[in-house]
């Protein structure tokens, strides 16, 4: 029988198969199933050879798949018959170094459970040791500096392993087997506490104490965690929370807290059982969480904020600080406003040196600076709003649909100039960096120059076509366009809201047309126009502009972003003319000169560029409802109108929404569909209400069930089953919970982001993606 013949296999496995533990489990299996062969890591993946019976060689490759390591993530690219060549005995061979690298370069881990028992127990040699891990948890993208993934390919290269962990690196039994981050406290990285000045004052334990003793007074500590700097203050005090604000000129962004359990956070907030899954996942991504009435925490960690960005520790390191602590800690980013996050003990001496007053620092050196993921869970999906540590750069799979009707070239996509992440395509899979932040500043965009530089070396490609935001003023595509140039290799400028939707698309492995709604900030139009408020129909290939909101102008340009009341002025100006003078509210009581002075732009037309932005939009409604004037942060007035809204929805059923024309856009031939979506009626709407004693937090609800009720009418003028929502805009939960329903109720299939933002850290997705669709 066939079952009992001899065979051996050549079997070549993609995915995330290199630093997940794979090769000791493979070897664990074949060495229980009796069966002869070699296990190897390559730039490719992992190669195994595999020799015994028949049915046994097919159990074995079976149960490489389903039984594999939990982080493991296993394809067989190719299975090949070889010749038997007699051995029984299996082992683990060096790796490979021949071919392009196309292994996946693993994620960083939480600290998992086994490691923490040891971390604990005082019987254990690690005993307290803040740098444990084994193969299913630790550092992985953050210390890794070539593939295939090894030991000597980390920065752990610099600690040789001691005589202990040695016998455990190669103790088939031991569950550190092969693992390359081992460490002990004889041989592995060590912590420490420096001053201001870069002198130690305490190590070992002893640093522990003094950084919580340090805290307990008030202070700010900058603490060296898996991808780089956090700065950590007592989430309890309002002194320190606010002085940590001063310092880090950082007015009302909430800030991230850290909780030692998941029982210490369901003190201070509520977490759904979905919540709880992603707080306590192998990726430990900072979640937003509704905080408990009468929660303790510093009103200065998120000022007019009912949410609480919160996480649990992630490294042992963090896990001893707040064993000890056992409160709510501020662990925000280790950076100044705009600027990158620091992961080098020295660098952070001068950049964080105004607003630390200590550092806890360690000497295992960070390869790459990957900031926290941050996540929300909307309904029953969670939606990434960060996309960083413990996701990047794990690869978004291409469908097989997908896959037929693109370029199979290398794409390098460059992303937009806000919360920038670049990306590369690879076979059946596109590669997103971490989150690289805003390129406003110098140090910003020199760390996007490296991450370009870093993913390609990683990677081991090199692109043969480059894309880019149509807006000619970005760094990135300007960047983009030396780099094209100097490689002389085509370039494909993809339109800000068509990236949007294609990587929403890309997301679902979406094909066809579908209808988008993109709204956001601001995108720079294929007309020279600030576009933000965009129904689009179409796919990768092209889409085309269905309709838009109506254009108003932005007086002072990007002074409008900071300043929520001069979009305000500006709607007001756009609906009640010359009128607008005589609306004097009392939150503009003290901003008469600026009134003036915005008025004689617009008279003029003078600096002040036209836009369609929804996201202008909520904050022109933040202003008239007298929730936000002077912005100093993105979003903050958009959030100030979803958080009345929701407090409406809390205690009241609903109501009607207010109007909004549909009016046929003038500014297209008649053969061409195009729609104007004009809010005047529901600015009148909400000047009438405001007027007579309306609620804010009612009108900020009728607001938000206009936007919905447009988004279903203009599906229905779209005639298409399938809608996308993307844009910073569909951040907002309510937003979507009210749009979701009554499209779904309308027939239609929704779709909106879950690996990578709606906001522009996902553009580089879909940049790549267009680009991929696109004939040159």
């Amino acid at each position: 029988m066939r079952t009992q013949e001899s065979l051996r296999l050549r079997l070549k496995l993609v995915g995330t198969v290199q630093g997940v533990g794979f090769r000791p489990f493979a070897y664990r299996l074949a060495t229980r199933l009796g069966l002869g062969g070699w296990v190897a890591n390559t730039p490719q993946g992992v190669v195994v050879e595999v020799e015994g019976v028949w049915e046994t060689v097919q159990n074995f490759v079976r149960r490489l798949t389903s039984d594999a390591p939990p982080s493991a993530v296993v394809e067989v690219a190719s299975t090949q018959t070889v010749p038997a060549e007699g051995v029984t005995a299996f082992a683990i061979r060096n790796s490979g170094e021949e071919g392009p690298t196309r292994a996946v370069v693993p994620a960083d881990w939480a600290t998992c459970p086994d490691c923490l028992r040891e971390m604990r127990d005082p019987e254990d040699r690690r005993f307290r040791y803040p740098f444990l891990t084994c193969t299913q948890c630790g550092p992985r993208f953050s210390i890794v500096t070539a593939m295939p993934y090894d030991r000597p390919a980390t920065t752990m290269a610099r600690f040789p392993l001691c005589a202990q962990c040695r016998m455990e690196y190669d103790a088939v039994a031991d569950r550190r087997f092969r693992a390359e981050t081992l460490a002990c406290p004889n041989c592995g990285p060590q912590v420490s506490l420096w001053d201001v000045e870069g002198v130690t004052r305490a190590a070992g334990e002893a640093a522990l104490e003094e950084a919580c003793r340090i805290l307990r007074g008030g202070g700010v500590v900058a603490v060296k965690g898996l991808g780089g700097f956090q700065l950590w203050c007592d989430a309890l005090s309002e002194t320190a929370v606010q002085r940590l604000r001063d310092r880090k000129q950082r007015p009302h962004k909430p800030f991230a807290v850290l909780f030692p359990s998941l029982e210490a956070l369901r003190t201070l907030c509520t977490a759904s059982e979905a919540e709880q899954a992603l707080l306590t996942s192998p990726q430990a991504p900072i979640v937003l969480l509704r905080r408990l009435p009468g929660a303790s925490l510093a009103d200065a960690v998120a000022p007019g904020n009912p949410y609480v960005g919160a996480m649990l520790p992630s490294m042992p390191l963090h896990h001893l600080l707040m064993d000890t602590w056992q409160g709510p800690m501020v662990a925000t980013s280790g950076n100044r406003s705009e600027e990158p996050i620091v992961i080098d003990e020295r660098e952070a001496l001068v950049r964080l040196g105004g607003i630390a007053d200590c550092f806890l620092i360690h000497d295992r050196p960070i390869a790459r600076p990957v900031d926290d993921s941050v996540l929300r869970v909307a309904g029953a999906t969670a939606q990434m709003m960060r996309r960083a540590r413990g996701y990047a750069p794990t690869p978004i799979r291409l469908t097989e649909a997908l896959r037929r009707g693109r370029s199979l070239l290398p794409i390098l996509a460059v992303g937009g100039h806000l919360k920038n992440t670049v990306a590369l395509t690879l076979d059946d899979r596109v590669v997103l960096s971490q989150h690289l932040g805003d390129l406003s500043t110098l140090e910003a965009y020199d760390a996007f120059q490296q991450a370009v530089q870093d993913l390609q070396r990683l990677l081991d490609v090199r692109p043969q076509k480059i894309a880019c935001d149509l807006h000619p003023d970005y760094r990135s595509t300007q960047f983009a366009l030396e780099l094209a140039r100097e490689r002389s290799v085509p370039l494909v400028p993809v339109q800000h809201h068509h990236a949007h939707v294609a990587a929403c698309m890309a997301e679902h492995g979406l094909t066809g047309d579908v209808f988008g709604v993109a709204w956001d900030g601001a995108g720079y139009g294929p007309d020279g126009t600030i576009w933000g408020g965009e129904f689009l129909v179409g796919g990768y290939e092209r889409v085309c502009r269905l309709g838009h909101w109506r254009s108003f102008r932005l007086p002072g340009g990007e002074q409008s972003l900071r300043e929520p009341r001069r979009s305000a002025f500006a709607i007001l100006w756009e609906t009640l003319g010359e009128a607008v003078q005589e609306w004097d509210p009392p939150q503009w009581q003290d901003w008469q000169e600026g009134r003036e002075a915005i008025a004689g732009l617009l008279r003029k037309g003078t600096a002040s560029p036209w836009t369609t932005s929804l996201g202008r939009l909520f904050d022109a409604t933040a202003s008239l409802l007298g929730l936000c004037q002077v912005a100093t942060f993105e979003g903050q007035a958009a959030m100030a109108v979803e958080f009345a809204a929701e407090q409406y929805l809390e205690t009241h059923r609903i109501g009607e929404p207010y109007a909004v024309s549909l009016l046929r856009d003038d500014g297209v031939p008649r053969d061409v569909p195009g729609w104007v979506a004009d809010w005047r009626p529901m600015v009148q709407g909400i000047l009438h209400d405001r007027r007579n004693g309306e609620s804010v937090e009612r009108v900020a609800y009728k607001f938000h069930d206009a936007l919905a009720d447009v988004i279903v009418r203009m599906a229905a003028l779209a005639g298409l089953p399938r809608v996308v929502l993307t844009g910073g805009c569909f951040q907002n939960d309510l937003l979507i919970r009210l749009t979701r329903s009554r499209l779904e109720r309308a027939g239609h299939s929704v779709y909106t982001h879950r690996l990578v933002p709606p906001n522009d850290g996902g553009l580089s997705l879909g940049q790549a993606m267009v680009a991929a669709f696109t004939k040159i």
